[in-house]
């Protein structure tokens, strides 16, 4: 069976599981946070970070690898488009969103939701402002420009959707929501993917986990 480790909350292994949910692929996880130091988990992913995978005697650790091998591996109820452009045009989205996109999104995470609630540290707003004011409303213009008026971006629910929302969910739990006046489109889409019948019960789980 399919193992997968990470903890849910992660805006990574939280594309994982909706890919593995989309495919109704059976596996089992282990709650593993980043950076632990555990010699064990460093076995299969050499850098200490989250997600890893182990199907058999193979070991993958970057999400989107994993994306993409899933959808090799299980073929059905394929999770990119089909399309080459609109599947290169997908895996462009998802590595915006695995970079400067949750670089800037767990900033706020980080400050807002993890200093205060788990690190008993103090908040750092004035870099939060920084982030909400000034380093994300340029990227938010140009996300806006892919987002279509109705339903997803490439028309069925993909990782482009998921990817580009996941850190924002995580942002939500440190009081940020995308101000749907200036970015009307992007904010009806995160409305969207938290309701889909995949995402909702993972986001009910996660706020188990966090005790929200």
């Amino acid at each position: 069976m399919i193992v997968l480790h990470g903890n849910s909350v992660s805006p990574f292994v939280r594309k994982v599981l909706v890919a593995l949910a989309i495919k109704g692929i059976d596996f089992e996880q282990v709650q593993q946070m980043p950076y632990s130091g555990d010699a064990e988990y460093k076995k299969i992913s050499p850098l200490g970070k989250i997600p890893a995978l182990q199907d058999g005697d193979l070991n993958l650790c970057d999400s989107t690898v994993i994306c993409e091998y899933l959808e090799d591996s299980y073929p059905g109820n394929p999770i990119y488009p089909t399309d080459p452009k609109q599947k290169a045009k997908a895996r462009w989205i998802e590595e915006l969103a695995g970079s400067r996109v949750t670089e800037l999104a767990a900033g706020i995470f980080f400050q807002r939701f993890m200093r205060p609630m788990f690190l008993n540290q103090e908040t750092d707003e004035a870099l939060v402002q920084k982030i909400i004011e000034k380093q994300l409303p340029p990227i938010l213009d140009y996300v806006e420009t892919l987002i279509p008026k109705d339903g997803f971006i490439f028309g069925d629910f993909s990782m482009a959707d998921i990817s580009i929302i996941s850190p924002f969910i995580n942002a939500g739990y440190a009081n940020y929501q995308i101000d749907a006046a200036r970015w009307p489109l992007f904010a009806a889409l995160i409305k969207r993917v938290k309701s889909h019948p995949v995402v909702a019960p993972l986001l009910a789980a996660e706020a188990a986990i966090l005790g929200l």
